[in-house]
């Protein structure tokens, strides 16, 4: 390992560059202060007089953002052509912005600086070393990003190496050569950058990943000499994205064994991942490594019969070092102890082997009529305690009914439904009626009604996400539907799958498991009470 290794974050900036990412300034600030917990080196807030929004940040990170473990960097291009860093209103900005460090883009492939920038070879290199100089004489720690650098390798060897020699000699701390068009792979990547660590410099890499490898190029620039390495978390960036910093982290931490950060912030990294895309609004990748919802989940039978006796024959490394888990899928691959394992995580032992294959193979049967249980945990465990004898059924259904009026009257909902439901709980007989928005949504409000006496903490269940996948399309409106339901109580959420010919059918077995999940648990108890 160096001596020095920078983990350099630009979520904030080249992140927020990704199709569909849109970030406040109060976003920013958390994203800030969880990647300083997380314990990377530098944080990239933005550029500074680009937008508002940008310049806002900056202005508030100086009274409302304390950092314990990151410098705050912000980030601007060289002074334009013809002029001077002096007298240059972006770099103005960048001193405004009242950072330590600054990380200043450079053009480094000469078709950029003729054909992009419509400037001169010469001028252009002026534009550096005049910025760099100008920043540092201030006091100002100076990252460069050379842009383009590898394609301007390739092209015009000899102009891209000025550039970093260039910034170099004005005082540059690092030099970073950047994969703009993400298309180098990871065999190119060892000369370029010994040609370029050849000046002297410290040197950092910033990869896109448009070829599917700035994970693995990264990591051919570190093996090659590099100290700083610039990336997002999740990968977020424009096109295909940048480098991944999450997997960066735990490769560097946990395969070429670099204590990068401490054992306890590396366990939040699955945290850090997931709380920093519920912020920006992103779907979590399931298949990122190390961190995603899949990165430790198993189907296969013989994959689960030998992690039960041993979980690294499967698994590359611990999940729980990255704060992630292992997780058994559960569907008709799985054999006997893919389906004790699963169990045992629910807190379920099934010891008796005749009775594990019991319960395999009704599985595998309502797997082949179409239930699917890896993504219902909580029908899951129902099932097991169904036939384990641990389930005390919280309450007995007797029957229902719904019926759908469309309504063309003005001023009326086209669309009314009502559903009656018929049940009994702790032994009192219930007949309600509920009224929704469609039938699915008047069975849910039916079956809150009957429960609330009993039970009123199902006041507090919500269905969240209601998802419909027709299984024997050839049948058309005959066919078997499956229906996933997801149910939370603001704390905790649960999903829940029915199946049936009849969608109606299927929906109010997905929603009788979810009330009936909901209660086995005791979700929600604690609420109601102090209601």
């Amino acid at each position: 390992m160096p001596e020095r290794f920078h983990l350099y974050d630009t979520t904030l900036r080249d992140g927020a560059q990704q199709e569909g990412i849109q970030l406040s300034v109060e976003d920013k600030l958390r994203i800030a202060r969880i990647l300083d917990a997380l314990g990377v080196t530098f944080i990239e807030g933005g550029w500074p007089g680009a937008n508002p929004a940008d310049t806002e940040f900056f202005a508030r990170a100086q009274t409302e953002l304390r950092l314990t473990n990151a410098r705050l960097v912000a980030f601007g291009a060289t002074r334009k052509a013809g002029g001077t860093a002096a007298t240059d209103p972006q770099v103005a900005g960048l001193v405004a912005a009242g950072t330590e460090y600054i990380c200043l883009v450079a053009k480094s492939h000469d078709k950029h600086v003729t054909d992009a920038l419509r400037s001169t070879l010469d001028e252009n290199l002026a534009m550096v070393n005049d910025t760099v100089t100008y920043l540092t004489r201030l006091g100002k720690k100076v990252l460069v990003d050379c842009e383009h650098f590898f394609d301007g390798f390739r092209a015009n060897r000899s102009y891209a190496l000025d550039v970093v020699r260039t910034a170099a000699e004005a005082g540059a701390e690092v030099v970073v050569l950047c994969d703009t068009n993400g298309g180098m792979l990871p065999n190119w990547m060892g000369d370029v950058v010994s040609a370029a660590a050849g000046i002297g410099v410290d040197l950092g890499v910033h990869c896109h990943n448009d070829s599917g490898c700035a994970v693995a190029n990264s990591l051919a620039a570190v093996d090659a000499g590099v100290m700083h390495v610039q990336g997002t978390v999740n990968g977020y960036g424009e096109r295909t994205g940048n480098m991944d910093l999450t997997t960066l982290i735990a490769d560097l931490q946990l395969k070429y064994g670099w204590p990068l950060l401490a054992d306890r912030q590396l366990a939040e990294l699955t945290h850090t991942s997931h709380a920093i895309a519920d912020i920006a609004n992103q779907p979590h990748l399931t298949r990122q490594p190390y961190v995603g919802h899949s990165a430790f989940a198993h189907k296969a039978g013989l994959h689960a019969s030998a992690i039960k006796v041993n979980e690294d024959l499967y698994q590359h490394t611990q999940p729980e070092l990255v704060g992630n888990d292992m997780r058994m899928l559960i569907s008709n691959m799985s054999g006997r102890a893919s389906v004790q394992i699963k169990a045992a995580q629910l807190g379920l032992e099934i010891t008796d082997r005749e009775l594990a294959g019991q319960v395999t193979d009704m599985i595998k049967q309502r797997e082949a009529d179409g239930y699917s249980y890896e993504a219902a945990d909580a029908s899951f465990e129902l099932l097991v305690r169904s036939m384990t004898s641990q389930l005390t059924e919280p309450f007995e259904l007797i029957s229902w009914r719904v019926l759908t009026e469309e309504n063309t009257d003005e001023g009326v909902p086209r669309d009314s439904s009502e559903a009656t439901v018929k049940l009994v709980a702790k032994g009192e007989r219930q007949l309600v009626i509920g009224e929704g928005n469609g039938p699915v949504n008047a069975l849910g409000q039916g079956i809150v009604k009957a429960l609330t006496p009993a039970y009123p903490q199902v006041a507090g269940y919500e269905l969240v996400d209601y998802r419909v996948r027709i299984l024997d399309e050839v049948r058309g409106t005959d066919a078997t539907v499956r229906v996933l339901i997801d149910t939370s109580d603001g704390v905790h959420g649960w999903t829940t799958v029915g199946v049936g010919t009849n969608v109606i059918e299927a929906s109010w077995e997905a929603l009788a498991d979810a009330y009936t999940y909901g209660l086995v648990k005791g979700y929600g108890l604690v609420e109601a009470e102090s209601r």
